[in-house]
């Protein structure tokens, strides 16, 4: 039995960063095998973690309800 409430915002900050990094990790590395440049795997690293981040707190959200 858990002993802590599983939606508090430490829970939430660690699961964003934790989906973040999964993000960057996925667009940053189809990015650099497509050749890509630096600013381009950067920038398309930054946009898949954010479409997972707001998706999955969307979708979150949404099953709440």
């Amino acid at each position: 039995m858990r002993g802590y409430e599983r939606n508090c915002a430490f829970c939430r900050l660690m699961r964003s960063l934790a989906f973040t990094g999964v993000g960057m990790g996925l667009g940053s590395g189809a990015a650099y095998l497509l050749g890509a440049s630096q600013q381009n795997i950067i920038t398309s690293g930054i946009v898949v973690s954010a479409i997972i981040v707001f998706g999955i707190l969307d979708k979150n959200k949404k099953s709440k309800k």
